[in-house]
């Protein structure tokens, strides 16, 4: 089994930024529910309020594979879908 590691941020334009700081709560609360999660963390940088750092490890393939399908229809994914990303994923 190989663990596999997201990290990297987001950029939640103004208009956005409350939606997004409220559902990303609950986001975040099923996801570290999820099993094979082993960490997920997503905060916002305290000197550019629109970055959010990410960063997940789960513990194979299958496990981030279901979180990435889990989010594709979740409240998360809807209100997210089109924000820009800049993600390192390794371990795939």
């Amino acid at each position: 089994m190989t663990k596999v590691t997201l990290k990297g941020h987001i950029i939640v334009p103004d208009l956005q930024l409350e939606q997004i700081k409220e559902a990303l709560a609950m986001h975040i609360e099923l996801t570290r529910q999820e099993k094979g999660c082993l960490l997920f963390e997503v905060t916002q940088d305290p000197n550019q309020i629109n970055k959010f750092h990410v960063y997940e490890e789960f513990v194979d393939q299958r496990s981030f594979d279901y979180h990435q399908e889990r989010i594709a229809e979740s409240d998360w994914g809807l209100v997210s879908k089109s924000l820009a990303r800049d993600y390192q994923i390794t371990g795939i």
